[in-house]
């Protein structure tokens, strides 16, 4: 679905939504009109006759008492307290749907309600909202806004119910694991398949239980899952955030302050996370600024257009990019050259006041003296704000999503000198805003005060092998703020079934057969089993092949320095021969039907 036809059908739905509200306001001024009417005229009796009568109950003319309209995709009738029909008295009535009803109540005729409640069975009802009318009877504009009120609490329960029955139901076995723990550590011989376990697990927790493939996922989940594989040479500057080298706009060579992948990835997680717990309302007014800010900078000319400050300074836009606006300003002999934070202009558009001078800037940051951007903030908002562009449509703000970050071989990068202070802000029970922490580059920020934290929805696992020399100085601190999981050889057999029968079979006993050697050699144990990644190769390999390309230059490094290495080799080539040899053989001895099929 293109951009276009997802706009066309926000603002259908938004055009149906006035309607239902529309529709239903009728039928409850009709309502109210009737009740008045039986106090009024029908000494406070019911009358079917009257009620079948009525226009709006149905959009047409009732046939019967029970007949009933379906609103929004809402069913809604008239409901009476004591009875439908007969000469019972009644003092209280609902305009019910089949969640939240608008009740009329004139149990006390002096101090009529008008309000939207919930029944509860067996309970007392839940009151949402509330007008109270004294003796008159409610207005035009109250029944307006008590039915605005319903449909808030319609929305806000169907969407609770929908949370209830779209309760994800995970594939992947250590999907909920992760979920609890936040970090994970899959640890265990090579080629056990640690890092397709890994990619599996990302692909179930961002899909919502929907797949455990990648190839599966939308290009929008793919981008909430973050990989990097850690080496000797990985640093903080890679990872968090560091100084990089820069053109600038006059082609001289700069340095600029830039986001590393994990920072890059935790803040998209974190833009998420915000705008999951903003109003309808916040959601709309950044998506005007946006479509404002869009509208201007593509209609203006870089370095042509010349703009003036309140004081009369002028200045000149020399480019754009997501996080600043650069700006020339060529009669300052100072600083001629200064860059906006973009975020503070669009908090600006989306403020409800008017910013006049640079002072008003100061007192919405909190800061007690002016700047020199703020007066270029100031000069451009102003032209910015009285742009004409399209209505906005109505916006929905985004559910919280989960983002998982794959830190393969997590052990072979100098943990302490890649997260430095992020120590502290991955730690499971420390993640979130209020536990943010200064980075090194600190001070060369935009607000050299803000500090960096990890959203409750980023879930991180790293993948390492046991055997690998590095594991001795795996750092301590580390390995408390995540779980440990073992992957044996065995575990993940699964992966095998990429390949073809009956060469997955043959491929099971081998590598059985192999480790089953490896583990009764002294000094080795499960710790350096053959995990099945090795054996996907034989999609493309032969079984000879596999073992004197990997397989034997592996095992010569497990056993370099023991007591008869070359004894020990003969019988690892032997138990592995033994094992494919041995399915093949059950695989041709096998009675097969007349279509060719074994058994």
């Amino acid at each position: 679905m293109t951009m276009i036809q997802t706009d066309e059908n926000d603002l259908l739905k938004s055009e149906q939504n006035k309607t239902a509200r529309s529709e239903l306001t009728k039928v409850v001024r009709e309502f109210v009109d009737y009740s008045d009417w039986c106090y009024r005229e029908n000494e406070g009796k019911y009358s079917r006759e009257k009620a079948q009568a009525n226009t709006y109950i149905t959009g047409k003319k009732k046939s019967s008492g029970s007949s009933s309209i379906l609103i929004g995709g809402l069913k809604f009738g008239w409901n009476f307290n004591q009875s439908w029909g007969g000469a019972k008295l009644w003092s209280k009535g609902f305009v019910n749907s089949a969640d939240v009803n608008i009740v009329y109540d004139r149990s006390d005729e002096s101090q009529k309600e008008l309000k939207v409640e919930q029944y509860v069975h067996e309970s007392q009802a839940n009151i949402f909202a509330n007008i109270p009318l004294g003796t008159q009877s409610p207005t035009d504009a109250q029944i307006e806004e008590i039915v605005n009120d319903f449909w808030e609490f319609e929305d806000q329960i169907n969407d609770s119910k929908k949370e209830i029955q779209d309760k994800v139901s995970y594939k992947n076995q250590f999907s909920n694991v992760l979920l609890e723990s936040k970090n994970i550590i899959f640890r265990g011989a090579p080629g056990t398949g640690k890092t397709y376990l890994a990619k599996s697990l990302a692909a179930d927790i961002v899909s919502n239980g929907r797949s455990t493939a990648t190839k599966d996922l939308t290009d929008e989940e793919k981008s909430r899952i973050g990989f990097v594989q850690f080496h000797p040479s990985y640093d903080y500057t890679d990872f968090v955030e560091g100084l990089r080298p820069k053109i600038n706009d006059d082609g001289s060579m700069g340095f600029e302050l830039q986001d590393g992948v994990f920072k890059k990835f935790v803040s998209q997680a974190q833009a998420n996370l915000d705008n999951s717990q903003k109003s309808k309302e916040d959601i709309q007014k950044e998506a005007t600024a946006d479509n404002k800010m869009d509208a201007f900078f593509e209609n203006i000319e870089f370095g042509g257009d010349t703009f003036s400050t309140v004081n009369g300074s002028k200045f000149t836009i020399a480019g754009i990019d997501d996080r600043h606006i650069r700006i020339d300003v060529p009669g300052n002999k100072i600083s001629d050259k200064v860059s906006l934070n973009i975020h503070e202009l669009q908090s600006m558009l989306t403020a409800n006041q008017d910013f006049k001078q640079v002072k008003d800037v100061n007192v919405f940051f909190g800061k007690p003296h002016g700047t020199q951007q703020y007066s270029y903030d100031l000069a451009l908002y102003k032209k910015i704000k009285i742009r004409n562009t399209r209505p906005t449509l109505p916006t929905v703000p985004p559910k919280k999503k989960n983002f998982v970050f794959i830190i393969d071989e997590i052990n072979r990068g100098e943990i302490s000198k890649i997260f430095g202070e992020l120590f502290f802000a991955i730690d499971p029970g420390y993640r979130g805003t209020t536990n943010g922490v200064l980075t090194q580059y600190a001070n060369l920020h935009d607000d050299p005060g803000s500090k960096f934290s990890i959203p409750e929805n980023v879930y991180i696992i790293g993948t390492m092998n046991d055997i690998d020399r590095s594991v001795d100085s795996f750092d301590f601190a580390m390995r408390r703020r995540f779980r440990f999981i073992e992957i044996k050889a065995q575990d993940n057999i699964g992966m095998l079934d990429e390949l073809d029968e009956p060469k997955r079979q043959m491929t099971i006993q081998c590598m059985q057969s192999l480790n089953d050697a490896i583990v009764n050699v002294e000094g080795l144990n499960e710790n350096y089993a053959i995990g099945g990644a090795y054996f996907l190769k034989l999609k493309h390999l032969t079984f000879d092949a596999l073992w004197n390309d990997y397989l034997q230059p592996l095992l010569q490094d497990y056993v370099r320095g023991m007591n008869d290495e070359e004894g020990i080799m003969q019988k690892f080539e032997a138990a592995y021969n033994r094992g494919y040899q041995s399915a093949a053989q059950d695989n041709a001895e096998r009675p097969t039907d007349p279509d060719g099929n074994s058994h």
